[in-house]
């Protein structure tokens, strides 16, 4: 016994969470994606799995994404700093409103069902779909982006679609920063720096958020983050990207595209399909 959990019930859930990191990292690597708009998805078939209580498995998925992808996105960040890609009066501007968002975030995790992250994670996921199906990288709603009240606005969007989802933000802000005329490498890496701060106050919000719901989870979990998920699923789905990047090299992008539109399609159809008949 560990912590009052039998070795059988860890090694299911250590088993359940390796496979999930194996399927992650493939479909990471296949899509050039490293977020949780893959990982969520994943750990919600893992956590359904396990019998995780349908009032906590959401929140448990979207804590535990913010998490995992910490160290991603922290190295992300520092790669295309050291290029001179990142537009560091964007990140300056936007940090504290995102972080402000994600804490928003939390607080709606604390309280709200489940199917309140699944909606959103629909209602998003539909939108970045339907973008990647029409395939135009070309379109603005303006040639820079506003100022005062408007930027400040778009950050905490940023960092609460971030909480709600279990994304670093960098599909929001990818979004958002191109329709305003920024190139799509800026706004990688421009998504990248904000992702440092928004996944790790997302990190620390859900843990305690998820603490009055404890006897709720899973083995070795914090608050709504499972610490088995964490320290597995990083390496392994790390890994195994690679395999998913070599398939990649092989097919054309409008392919990916289409497939990873797919992909976001099928988890959304999933997440309503769970909201109905929750």
């Amino acid at each position: 016994m560990i912590f009052g959990v039998s070795g059988s019930e860890l090694a299911l859930l250590a088993g359940f969470i390796i496979v999930g990191g194996i399927v992650t990292g493939i479909l990471a690597g296949l899509f050039g994606i490293g977020g949780g708009g893959i990982i969520v998805p994943v750990l919600f078939e893992v956590f359904t799995l396990l019998d995780v209580p349908p009032e906590v498995r959401m929140q448990l998925c979207v804590g535990t994404s913010l998490a995992i992808i910490v160290p991603t996105t922290f190295r992300s960040y520092r790669t295309h700093r050291e290029r001179g890609a990142v537009l560091a009066d964007v990140v300056r501007a936007w940090w504290l409103p995102a972080v402000v968002g994600v804490g928003t975030g939390a607080l709606i995790a604390a309280v709200s069902p489940g199917w309140v992250f699944q909606l959103t994670f629909v209602v998003i996921a539909t939108l970045i779909a339907v973008r990647l199906v029409i395939g135009r990288d070309d379109w603005r709603i303006a040639e820079d982006l506003p100022k005062g009240p408007g930027l400040l606005a778009y950050g905490f969007c940023v960092g609460l679609a971030s909480a709600l989802m279990g994304v670093s933000g960098g599909s929001v802000s990818n979004m958002i920063l191109t329709l305003h005329g920024k190139s799509m490498h800026r706004a990688v890496a421009t998504s990248a720096g904000l992702g440092v701060p928004i996944t790790i106050a997302g990190t620390i919000g859900f843990m305690l958020a998820g603490l009055p719901k404890q006897g709720l989870m899973p083995p070795l979990s914090i608050g709504f983050v499972s610490l088995i998920g964490f320290v597995l699923m990083a390496p392994i789905s790390s890994f195994t990207a690679g395999y998913g990047a070599r398939l990649a090299h092989a097919l054309p992008k409008r392919w990916l595209e289409i497939a990873f539109a797919i992909f976001l399609m099928a988890v959304s159809v999933r997440f309503l399909i769970a909201i109905l008949y929750h």
